[in-house]
């Protein structure tokens, strides 16, 4: 029998940029003659009949299968992945220092701790650590992974082909300037420093201008009424959050956008940035861990947060013609150069090199692991089915099962 390639994750997002690349590699390696699933935690709703349960794939993944396993934060799925007997390459996302949650998110601080804790127990368990951006190969890298190598993400923009939304159109389509970001409203995207550098653009150069943070703050309501105490501080009008929006909504944002600015302090790649090279936005960025590399020469980044000096890039950036143009063919360029990557023919290179490798010997697994494992499958269906009496049971001890996976400690 042929050996079967499937991908493994905590979860299968809708519309999020670790949900399109599964789905392109799925079909990547379906379109080469591979029996290829999803295996999951959890999923969107819109995407649940896209993917398996892992509890259901345990028995069905063999030594001679590769198993992709998308490591962006530690998850029961991860845990199980680990345990079994398949070869595994391992494509890193990367997970946001947990300080940046610090006094936001609680949860949020324990799971990127223990998921970048838990992600080094794979060093020895990988046959390939692959990072979707040369940043996080190198972070793999200064981990103790071997052999490391880039997935580059190379985007897919069809959902910026839907129909712009009439009322977005109608309520920014407008003689005003509008500056643009994409992305979740979290402290290490730091929307706050967006606000301040619109606050000194606004007073010093250009009052006929409209801030649009776009983004999901579902679980950080928090960090969004901390938001809108510096706005009503600082004095700042004009400053738009939306929230989560349809691909309806994005296609029209892009469209009246006049610049695209980001002050985000991590991130793996950031997708936002190419789609506006995409939509022909100018885009000023700082210049924070991937993000040069994924504007690859494109855009224009700044170097240091002095609200006064990116105030004046920004009006540079809206007003000055030739800069404009000069910025957008810059842009265009990096677009081009992205594009013409060979993600399929980069994927399954990556798939025949494990394969065709000898296996590497398996690294110990804690004994009781299966028990374990029977032990929390028999939880979630009492948390399911008698909520009350889950509730009622002491605190767990550990993060999960065997949640150091027998060694590492």
């Amino acid at each position: 029998m042929a050996p079967r390639v499937h991908q493994i994750l905590a979860t299968l997002g809708y519309g999020d940029a670790i949900g399109n690349e599964v789905l392109g590699i799925q079909r990547a390696l379906r379109g080469a003659g591979y029996e290829s699933n999803i295996i999951v935690e959890t999923a969107d709703p819109r995407l649940e009949d896209l993917t398996i349960d892992y509890r259901d794939f345990v028995d069905r993944v063999g030594p001679e299968d590769l198993l992709i396993h998308h490591f962006s934060l530690g998850s029961r799925a991860s845990r199980t992945a680990f345990a079994l007997p398949c070869r595994m390459a391992l494509i890193y996302h990367n997970i946001t220092p947990p300080e940046y949650f610090l006094g936001v998110h609680p949860q949020l601080v324990r799971q990127c701790y223990h998921g970048r804790r838990e992600l080094t127990a794979y060093r020895t368990r990988c046959d390939l650590a692959l990072g979707d951006s040369e940043f996080n190969r190198q972070e793999l890298d200064a981990l103790g992974f071997s052999p490391t190598d880039v997935l580059h993400v190379v985007p897919d923009f069809s959902h910026l082909d839907a129909i712009p939304d009439s009322r977005v159109l109608d309520a920014y389509d407008d003689e005003w300037t509008n500056i643009l970001f994409v992305g979740r409203l979290v402290p290490n995207k730091r929307p706050d420093d967006l606000i301040r550098f619109f606050h000194a653009y606004k007073t010093w150069y250009n009052p006929r201008a409209r801030l649009i943070l776009a983004g999901a703050y579902g679980g950080f309501e928090q960090y969004y009424t901390q938001l809108q105490a510096l706005i009503a501080t600082l004095g700042t009008k004009d400053v738009h959050i939306p929230g989560q929006i349809t691909n309806e909504a994005l296609t029209a944002l892009y469209d009246v956008a006049d610049l695209f600015l980001c002050a985000s302090e991590h991130e793996g790649f950031c997708v936002p940035l190419v789609e506006a090279f995409h939509k022909r936005v100018p885009v000023l960025a700082y210049a924070s861990t991937a993000i040069p590399a994924t504007m690859d020469g494109g855009g224009v980044l700044f170097h240091e947060k002095d609200p006064r000096r990116v105030a004046a890039l920004m009006h540079g950036l809206v007003t000055d013609g030739a800069l404009v143009d000069q910025v957008l063919e810059a842009q265009d360029a990096a677009l081009d150069r992205l594009k013409a990557r060979d993600f399929d023919g980069t994927l399954l290179r990556f798939v025949r090199q494990v394969l065709d490798s000898p296996p590497r010997e398996r690294p110990p697994v804690a004994f009781d692991f299966w028990r374990q494992f029977a032990l929390a499958e028999e939880l979630e269906q009492l948390r399911e089915v008698r909520p009350e009496a889950f509730r009622a049971l002491p605190p767990e001890e550990d993060a999960g099962p065997v949640a150091d996976l027998g060694h590492g400690r």
